[in-house]
């Protein structure tokens, strides 16, 4: 497999970042209404029921039985702990913190492939991850939140789900090695909705059934988390996890972007040198440099 960052991984990326920057807005106007456990599993059952109709379409077939314990473990880094954890942010935190804590995703990447010998930890990575958050810091410039007890659970939840992401992008980048992505992913999801079936089940008589939450969750479920994720899979068997993960300094800033058109929230020039600095850092981590791909080019 290639390990080296190309033009279209660095386009997927983007895609991937574009969407998933939406996905906190979407999570604060589903949170209130179902509660983190219900609206997890839910999400995870949607993008399962969605990712096994692909695998009926294409007739691939399901990973062994004997893989189901590493690929249910992978489910729980990357799809339970955070969906549950920035669901239960999203209670008290606005969208815009959570998608900036959630920038801390590659800095726990880079830290896990280094651990688990997986990846160098190199002088350039760290180097991205300390750019990358300057840039998010820049970019995001949040207001005044009271330092409450509530709020300071939201802010460590939102840290742990990174965590939780970034750790988990070594066993994914494993994963996508020994099985094609749309079954692994298919895989990921069910264990994620059985693992989350009784704590929902018990939470679930607090569920409001609303008509934007359940829109919001909808498009949770079967876009941001089905098809998003199963795309994440493709472009982690391609290059290196840190690199993949490296997609969470983008968010805020498409965050920003999405608040501006549809929200009509201010988007204005004191934030192109966090953009700068975030697509900096994103050419860091990943190693990418477009300027040498035009080169080799000439």
């Amino acid at each position: 497999m290639a390990a080296s960052m190309q033009g279209r991984h660095f386009l997927q990326l983007l895609l991937l970042s574009a969407v998933w920057g939406a996905s906190f807005p979407l999570i604060r106007i589903a949170a209130p209404a179902f509660g983190p456990l219900p609206m997890a599993f839910l999400r995870c059952a949607l993008a399962a029921v969605v990712l096994a109709a692909l695998m009926r379409v294409t007739r691939q077939h399901w990973p062994a039985r004997v893989h189901w314990r590493s690929l249910a473990l992978l489910g729980l880094l990357t799809v339970v702990a955070p969906f549950v954890l920035f669901n239960a942010a999203g209670l008290v935190l606005p969208a815009g913190y959570s998608a900036v804590l959630n920038a801390t995703a590659p800095l726990f990447g880079v830290v896990a492939g280094a651990l688990f010998a997986s990846e160098a930890l190199t002088g350039r990575k760290l180097a991205g991850c300390a750019v990358g958050l300057a840039g998010v810091a820049l970019l995001v410039q949040l207001g005044p939140v009271t330092p409450s007890g509530p709020v300071v659970l939201g802010v460590l939840a939102c840290i742990t789900a990174s965590a939780s992401y970034g750790f988990g992008a070594i066993l994914m980048k494993r994963a996508t090695l020994a099985h094609q992505p749309l079954p692994a992913s298919a895989a990921v999801h069910i264990a994620g909705a059985a693992i989350l079936l009784l704590p929902s089940a018990a939470a679930a008589p607090g569920v409001e059934l609303r008509a934007g939450a359940v829109i919001a969750l909808a498009i949770l479920g079967t876009f941001t988390s089905g098809f998003m994720y199963l795309l994440s899979m493709r472009l982690m068997r391609e290059i290196p996890a840190s690199a993949a993960t490296s997609s969470a300094f983008l968010i805020p800033m498409f965050g920003v972007a999405w608040g501006g058109l549809f929200l009509g929230e201010p988007v204005t020039a004191g934030m192109v040198p966090g953009v700068a600095l975030v697509l900096v850092a994103c050419a860091l981590v990943t190693g990418f440099n477009p300027l040498r791909m035009l080169a080799r080019r000439d």
